[in-house]
Order: structure tokens, then sequence, then C-alpha cells
């Protein structure tokens, strides 16, 4: 398993992956993601925040990583902290534990970069993720709900979102 920066000749297997995943949400809950615009994608893989999970030589699970994320953190923004983002698993290498070994990488990354904190989001009601999410370590914070802004994607209109973090160790 190898944990590499996505390239720009990756996007339309991201995209195929994402399609994916959004067909599989609708089968195991009552939201799922509404399509992302492809501006968002290059500019993550450009800025190195797109990263990809390989194994056999096949993209097996992607994920993206941010600095900042004030529309969901609000004021916890101001804490440094890297938040992940975006997590898709080709169904091909579903249950292999890539949630936690991106969860180890980002402690390890995060580190590297002086973050305090880890941090992700998911729906407010999905108790599954919830529960899977604390499993691979994170720390239940709550519920917020985001204010209505055309700067997040549209999945996030209306919805409340469990708010998780990991606390990094001076020395992780």
């Amino acid at each position: 398993m190898q944990i590499n920066n996505a390239i720009s000749q990756d996007i339309e297997t991201i995209f195929k992956l994402y399609d994916q995943a959004i067909e599989f949400q609708k089968t195991v809950f009552d939201k799922h993601w509404q399509g992302f615009e492809r501006s968002l994608i290059e500019r993550e893989i450009s800025e190195n925040r797109l990263w990809k999970i390989v194994e056999m030589g096949e993209i097996a699970c992607i994920f993206s990583i941010a600095f900042s994320d004030s529309l969901i953190w609000s004021e916890k923004d101001d804490e440094p902290s890297l938040y992940i983002h975006r997590i898709v698993t080709n169904p091909l290498f579903r249950k292999r534990g890539h949630v936690k070994a991106i969860v180890e990488w980002t402690k390890d990354y995060g580190s590297q970069l002086g973050k305090k904190f880890i941090r992700m989001d998911t729906w407010g009601d999905n108790l599954k993720l919830i529960e899977y999410y604390q499993k691979c370590g994170f720390s239940f914070l709550g519920v917020v709900v985001p204010q209505k802004t055309d700067d997040l994607p549209k999945h996030y209109d209306g919805i409340s979102l469990s708010l998780f973090e990991i606390k990094l160790s001076p020395f992780s």
C-alpha cells in the first residue's frame, strides 16, 4: 500500500470513484454526495491536497486534505489542524482498512507540519459512520449546522454535521 499525491492523469479515475461512491451511498443511507466540480478536483491536485492509495498498480482509495475549514469549524479553525475530506474506496478494495491507514498517515503528516489536530466531518445522523470514525481513533465533538453558502458542495445544504478530531501529541 502506497500513499501518493494524485496527478492530473488520475482525474477520470477519481470521478469514476466518486460516481461509484455516490451510488453506494444511495444504498446505505438517505443522504449522498451530489457530485463535485471538476475545478475543485483540479485545484486539489495542483495544490498536492488530493491523495491516492495505490495497491497492485490500481487506485484503491482517494481522499483530500485541507489546511483550513472555517465554513464548518468556525472559530476552531484558528487551531492548527489538518482536515480530511471525501474518502472514497474503490469497490474492488473495500474492507482493507484504508481509513485507518489514512488516519495513521495523516497523524504523521500533520505532526510534520506542526498541526495539533486531525479533523473530519460526516452527516450528523449517520450513526454507522459516527461509530466507525470513533473506532478509527477520532473523538466525537458534537453536531453543527453549517450556514448556507455557495462555497460548500451542494450536499451540505440543510444538513447537520458530526464533527470529529484526533489531538496530535507533540511527538506523534
